[in-house]
């Protein structure tokens, strides 16, 4: 017994011990050996994005920028810089490519380098392995389906701990995993190999990977069986920013948290391309809604009486003549959206600067909008 509390001699010992080598001694914990020891802080390598010792999925179709929003992460954490806004945990990254070969990582990782104020010299944290032409598979698979780590893995793991890096980056998937990717079993086992590692060398790894057909079509940005969803911690999916099949400004992009165990889903950020790099979209302040609310309706009513001086016809309710829709793809539109444009009719409705007519016989009657001084 404990002469000071009265607590029995392995209490205090378990207080004093390293947790790890507790579970390789005894993996099953029982919650008295809990008692008055500080609950650990949840790690983050980039707060409510990105959790430390697990695995991050980023979804994004071939030629989003996926890798090169991956490699400014790399950069970020060897550097101690901010990454789309955000604080990362400093330290040691690794950078596992099996897309571009040396000569590209070198070009563009100098890019994303160049738009921070740095050179290469300032990023001795930085390890970049390039597996283009090469055997980039993790795992094997056995006869029966199961998973076994490849020398490749366990080489990059020992580098993870020779470098006791805070990141690794796996591109990509489709690269990487030799199984099929609609197995649910295959990929339980293969994030379960990934965040193996990352738990054993407390790093967080960004794994990306090509959404399917359907994901891009419902938003989700998800691919394969369920099980890689469900088995990542978080998923995070980058597309391009595009209305009723137009994308008004190719350089626009959305990132966006799409499941997280240890955060709220749903957060939104706004990135453009420029000079190589993706740099956050700056908020919106209100002054900036109220002038393009105001641009909205301006150029609504603008549309509206061009073609009534055409002798055509929109109207509020929907189908082919819907003014939003008809508005939105006219070339003189000014970039003002659909969604924009239908918020601007209804308060253009509700002050009376637009009102609905109504025309024909009452055996068919037929509605349309015109302005209101009409």
């Amino acid at each position: 017994m404990n002469a000071d509390d009265g607590a029995p001699d392995w209490a205090t010992q378990y207080e004093t011990a390293d947790p790890l080598r507790e579970l390789e001694r005894d993996p099953y914990v029982n919650a008295v050996r809990l008692a008055g020891r500080m609950i650990p802080p949840r790690e983050w390598h980039v707060p409510e994005l990105i959790p430390a010792g697990t695995v991050t999925l980023l979804s994004g179709d071939g030629g989003t920028g996926k890798s090169l929003l991956a490699m400014q992460l790399a950069a970020a954490t060897a550097t101690g810089r901010h990454w789309i806004g955000r604080e990362t945990l400093e330290g040691s990254a690794l950078y596992l490519s099996a897309e571009d070969d040396m000569d590209e990582l070198h070009r563009r990782f100098a890019d994303v380098l160049r738009a921070e104020g740095l050179t290469f010299a300032d990023a001795g944290r930085l390890t970049l392995r390039s597996l283009a032409g090469e055997d980039a598979l993790l795992a094997t698979l056995d006869r029966s389906g199961g998973l076994a780590p490849t020398l490749l893995l366990r080489d990059v793991e020992d580098r993870l701990a020779s470098d006791r890096a805070r990141l690794l980056v796996l591109d990509t998937l489709a690269d990487l995993f030799p199984g099929n990717e609609n197995d649910r079993a295959q990929a339980r086992a293969f994030v379960g190999l990934i965040r193996g590692i990352a738990i054993r060398r407390r790093c967080a790894v960004l794994m990306l990977s090509h959404p399917s057909v359907a994901g891009m079509a419902s938003g989700t940005g998800s691919s394969g069986s369920t099980a890689w969803n469900n088995s990542v911690r978080s998923r995070l999916y980058f597309e391009r920013v595009v209305s009723e099949g137009y994308e008004p400004d190719p350089d626009a992009r959305r990132l966006v948290l799409k499941k997280s165990n240890y955060a709220r889903t749903g957060n939104e950020f706004g990135l453009h391309w420029r000079d190589g790099v993706f740099a956050v979209d700056v908020a919106e302040t209100g002054l900036d809604r109220r002038a393009a609310s105001a641009k909205a309706e301006r150029v609504f009513l603008k549309l509206l009486a061009l073609f009534a001086e055409q002798g055509r016809r929109v109207n509020h309710a929907g189908g082919q003549t819907y003014a939003p829709t008809v508005f939105a793809s006219h070339p003189q539109a000014e970039g003002v959206s659909k969604r924009a444009f239908a918020s601007a009719m209804e308060k253009l409705m509700a002050e009376g600067s637009v009102r609905i007519a109504v025309e024909g016989p009452p055996s068919k009657r037929r509605q349309h909008l015109e302005t209101g001084e009409a």
